[in-house]
């Protein structure tokens, strides 16, 4: 989850910068959003609010909600309650649950398609020493090749999508037009720590009355490339986030505590019991899973799902991926194509960090009584959460770890839309409307809690959308772009006429 590299390889852009780098089409020109007077005037307004509306991200980013550090919790929730009430929607509270809270509102626009929002309001940690400009200052940053840029915490994910979409709705208020489809917005404090209580909001009775009655939900988001080209998500890996720790405590040998390392001779460590337990759950070579009955219930990619990441792959351009993934081969040495179908269809076990004993400069010869292995295990369908741990449990007992723990943080089902529901449908004719090439990708290798909505008991469609471009997510120097030197890339301007415009093709699927 922590980004130590300004690649784009968090969970959200990972597949986005191997498939977006191929050929793509301009943005229509700057008049060509005003296909009728409604849109002409919602444009005009979005021109007008611009300063108020970068502002509104750069005063955003500077009170940071950090779940994992339970900083400025009741904070964010209240400003987002305020972003949610000057936007238009009504009925916003924030819903209690055994963990951060969430905010929902409703706005009723008396339309016969209702369309759901998703926001999240918390963000990763961050060290400022790591940043090139203060991470809370949310300057104006000029960004080579793309133009302007809001950077700081936040700013893309997700933040500057978020408060984009809300610039939105302030272009139709301040134009007299009302918003052509009902809107149910659901936020909540703790998608960076995986979402641990997030069902608690969605079910509540009358939040999930109004999901029900969505043709669909989806996250802004702003994952144009260079090309300005963009991915359709049909869906999206679940995760899950989790820890192995092995102690002397737990084992019953080696050190409670840490010990000089001189007694290695004659005390076992724990650090090397964590090791020997992690390499279990691998092949040798680190790729493939081997926790007992781990691909038992995986769906493999249907035949049309591989077609359509070889489509993306063919137009892609593979080396510029790796470069922005500071890599030189792929996987098992698998060419372009089979390593963009391995990403989409293969559930993993990754290390996101290994913590023990001493890391300072200079040794401290030590034996550490305690070590902590960080996880992440993405998951395809037709795995679950629950499955997946109670396997790693399973797993672990039977190659004799009994006393190495598991102590889950948080994490969700993958998630699957239909290729011809409602949501995605707006979505293809929203891009196509606005002159922008979109490419059905099967399925996002990274996560997002999509699952809540997908699943039972909400079971409505649900995705990605949304202009413009930012990068660094989790990462030192995360930005948004809201003055675009790129005519192919949206600027902020033109990522909300984006969000005007899928209103608009969503109603008129009613």
């Amino acid at each position: 989850m922590t980004g130590l590299t300004r690649f784009p390889t968090d969970r959200r852009t990972l597949l986005r910068s191997s498939m977006l780098l191929g050929a793509g089409a301009a943005l229509l020109p700057r008049t060509g959003f005003a296909q009728s007077d409604a849109r002409a005037a919602i444009r005009a307004a979005a021109a007008a609010n611009k300063a108020t509306d970068i502002k509104r991200i750069q005063e955003w980013i500077a009170l940071p909600t950090i779940a994992a550090e339970n900083r400025n919790v009741p904070e964010g929730a209240a400003y987002m309650e305020d972003l949610a009430r000057a936007a238009g929607f009504t009925g916003v509270r924030q819903i209690p649950t055994d963990g951060i809270p969430g905010v929902v509102g409703f706005m009723d626009n008396g339309a016969p398609q209702t369309l759901g929002i998703y926001f999240m309001y918390d963000v990763k940690q961050f060290d400022p020493a790591e940043w090139s400009s203060p991470p809370l200052a949310a300057q104006i940053v000029d960004k080579p090749d793309w133009g302007k840029a809001i950077m700081g915490r936040g700013a893309v994910n997700q933040k500057g999508p978020e408060a984009t979409f809300l610039a939105a709705l302030h272009a139709m208020k301040a134009a007299g037009v009302t918003p052509p489809v009902n809107i149910a917005l659901i936020c909540e404090g703790e998608e960076e720590i995986g979402s641990p209580h997030f069902r608690q909001i969605a079910e509540t009775p009358d939040v999930l009355a109004a999901l029900r009655k969505c043709a669909g939900i989806f996250i802004p988001a702003s994952w144009q490339g260079p090309t300005g080209a963009v991915n359709v998500n049909l869906g999206s890996k679940g995760i899950v986030e989790l820890e192995l720790v092995a102690s002397g405590e737990k084992w019953g040998r080696g050190p409670k505590g840490d010990i000089h390392s001189s007694q290695k001779a004659a005390v076992d460590s724990p650090v090397w019991r964590l090791v020997h337990a992690l390499n279990t759950l691998v092949t040798p070579d680190g790729n493939t899973v081997a926790i007992d009955g781990w691909f038992e219930n995986v769906r493999p990619l249907t035949e049309r799902e591989k077609e359509l990441v070889r489509q993306a792959a063919a137009a892609g351009n593979e080396e510029l991926t790796k470069a922005s993934l500071g890599i030189t081969h792929w996987i098992d040495d698998l060419s372009f194509e089979d390593a963009m179908i391995r990403l989409a269809g293969q559930p993993t076990v990754n290390i996101e960090g290994l913590v023990a004993g001493y890391t300072g400069p200079g040794g401290k010869t030590i034996l550490p009584g305690r070590g902590v292995a960080k996880l992440d295990l993405r998951l395809v369908p037709n795995q679950t959460r629950e499955e997946a741990v109670r396997k790693l449990r399973v797993h672990l007992d039977a190659q004799g770890f009994p006393d190495v723990e598991v102590n889950v943080s948080g994490g969700y089902d993958p998630t699957e839309t239909a290729e011809d529901s409602a949501l995605i449908r707006a979505e293809l004719a929203a891009y196509e409307a606005l002159g922008v090439e979109a490419r059905l990708n099967p399925r996002l290798a990274g996560s997002w809690p999509g699952a809540t909505f997908t699943a039972p008991p909400v079971s409505i469609p649900a995705g990605h959308f949304g202009l413009g471009h930012g990068s660094g997510a989790h990462a030192p120097d995360e930005y948004y772009l809201v003055e675009s030197s790129n005519p192919k890339v949206a600027g902020i301007t033109d990522a909300t006429m984006g969000y005007v415009e899928i209103m608009y093709q969503l109603a008129a699927l009613a």
